[in-house]
C-alpha cells in the first residue's frame, strides 16, 4: 500500500487520481479548498482517505497541513503538487490581480508545497515528488503569457530541486498532460478584451476557443493511471509528457529552440575573453 499526498483534489486530475488510488487500496491525504467535496469518497473508503482544507497560496498553511499529514499517516511516499489556475488574456489585457493569482497558485503555491514536504521526505530518507505542469512549461501559445511564466518557472524550480535532493533518495518528476476534458479549460479566467488584439494571434486563439475548434484528445483516467504506473515502476524521469499533443508540441518547441541556439554559435564564441 502506497501513501500519497495530493493538492487540488476537488476536480480534474486530482479527483480522478484520488479515486483510482483509493479503489486499488492506497492511502491518500487529499487537500482542497472545500473538503466536503470528497464526502462521497470518505464514506466509501473510510480512514484510507485523510482530508484537509488548503489554499496553496498560503505557505504557512501548506507547512502546517504537510506536517499534520505526515503526523497522521506516519509516512508519505508520494507528494503530488497538482493545484492549478489558468488565465487567457493578451499581456496587456490581463489585470495585475489576474496575473498575480496565476503566479501565486501555479508557481509560488507549488513551490510552497514542495518546500513544506522536503523536511519530512528527508527525515524518512526518501520519497517522490510529482509536479503537474503542462506542455506550456516548455512551449508557449498566444494569450497565455502569465500561465507560461508560472509553468516555465515551476519547471525550472523542479529541475533544480531534483539535483539538490537526489542525495536524500528523493525523486522529482514533472508530468505534462496534454489537452484533456477535465473541466479545467472551462475554469480558465479571461482578461477584458482589447479590440487592438482582435486581429492578432491572440484574437485568433480566442475565436478558436470560443468556436470549439480545439480538440481534447486525451483521457483523464489514462493520464492518472500513467502517473500511478510511473510511481509503481520505480522510474524517476525528470519529465514525462502525457498525450500526443503534449509530446508533439514540446518536441517542436525544443527542436526550434535548438536550431536557433546552434545558429548563434559563431557570435557566442566571438565574445570569449582573449588569452594572449
Amino acid at each position: 500500500m502506497t501513501t500519497w499526498f495530493i493538492t487540488g483534489t476537488s476536480s480534474g486530475f486530482g479527483r480522478i487520481l484520488t479515486e483510482q488510488l483509493l479503489a486499488r487500496g492506497d492511502r491518500v491525504a487529499a487537500t482542497l479548498r472545500r473538503p466536503e467535496a470528497l464526502d462521497d469518497l470518505r464514506a466509501a473508503h473510510g480512514d484510507r482517505l485523510w482530508t484537509a482544507r488548503l489554499d496553496v497560496t498560503d505557505a504557512h498553511a501548506a507547512r502546517r497541513v504537510l506536517a499534520d499529514a505526515f503526523a497522521a499517516l506516519g509516512e508519505v511516499d508520494v507528494v503530488v503538487s497538482n493545484a492549478g489556475h489558468g488565465l487567457f488574456a493578451a499581456v496587456e489585457e490581463a489585470t495585475d490581480e489576474q496575473i498575480r493569482e496565476v503566479v501565486d497558485v501555479d508557481l509560488l503555491g507549488s513551490i510552497g508545497v514542495i518546500r513544506a514536504a522536503l523536511p519530512h521526505l528527508r527525515a524518512q530518507r526518501g520519497g517522490r515528488i510529482i509536479q503537474v505542469s503542462r506542455a506550456g512549461g516548455q512551449t508557449s501559445y498566444p494569450g497565455f503569457s502569465a500561465y507560461h511564466a508560472a509553468k516555465w518557472g515551476i519547471e525550472g524550480f523542479c529541475q533544480t530541486v531534483a539535483m539538490e535532493v537526489a542525495p536524500f533518495g528523493i525523486g522529482v518528476t514533472i508530468v505534462e498532460p496534454g489537452a484533456t476534458p477535465t473541466g479545467f479549460a472551462n475554469a480558465v479566467v479571461r482578461g477584458p478584451v482589447m479590440p487592438e488584439y482582435e486581429e492578432t494571434p491572440v484574437g485568433e486563439v480566442r475565436r478558436a476557443i470560443d468556436g470549439g475548434a480545439f480538440a481534447f484528445p486525451n483521457d483523464a483516467g489514462r493520464i492518472a493511471a500513467a502517473i500511478v504506473d510511473l510511481v509503481d515502476s520505480g522510474r524517476m524521469p525528470l519529465r514525462l509528457p502525457l498525450g500526443v499533443d503534449s509530446y508533439e508540441d514540446v518536441h517542436a518547441s525544443l527542436t526550434a529552440r535548438l536550431a536557433e541556439h546552434e545558429a548563434h554559435l559563431a557570435v557566442a564564441l566571438s565574445v570569449a575573453a582573449r588569452t594572449e
